[in-house]
């Protein structure tokens, strides 16, 4: 089973996957947001409902947390943490919260290896950043699993 990993903004939202061994984070793709909690839920279950029904399914659910340097809280933390609640209730998968400090800024500077027009990585940037945020939590599973 796979796990799917979501960075939250209020105009884009980024997915990425796992292979089913949960070694491996991709980019999967972006949807639009309005910002609007009940919206992007309902986005993000029918996400969360089409990908359970692949051969690999989906056996949890990262949504990356966001944070300031020194460790404390970004502003947008309570929303984030509002939106996972409310995904909590609607799908019937377990919801993790995961740092997501400097993902946005890593998955820019990976994709200007590959990609020289700001406009297109702009529209792979937050899959990007979201895959960033799960390979952590993975890569966090296997460190505390040995």
């Amino acid at each position: 089973m796979r796990v799917l990993a979501i960075d939250l903004g209020l105009k884009r939202v980024g997915l990425a996957v796992s292979d089913s061994t949960r070694t491996l984070a991709t980019p999967l793709k972006v949807v639009q947001g309005s910002g609007d909690i009940a919206e992007i839920v309902e986005i993000l279950r029918r996400e969360i409902l089409d990908l359970a029904e692949e051969e690999d399914g989906v056996q949890t659910v990262v949504i990356g947390l966001p944070g300031r340097l020194d460790g404390t809280e970004h502003e947008r933390a309570p929303w984030t943490r509002a939106v996972a609640a409310a995904l909590a209730a609607a799908v019937d998968l377990p919801i993790v919260l995961q740092d997501e400090r400097l993902s946005s800024r890593e998955a820019e500077e990976r994709l200007s290896i590959r990609e020289r027009d700001w406009r297109r990585r702009k529209a792979k940037l937050d899959a990007a950043a979201a895959a960033i945020v799960l390979q952590d939590y993975l890569d966090e599973q296997k460190r505390n699993a040995t």
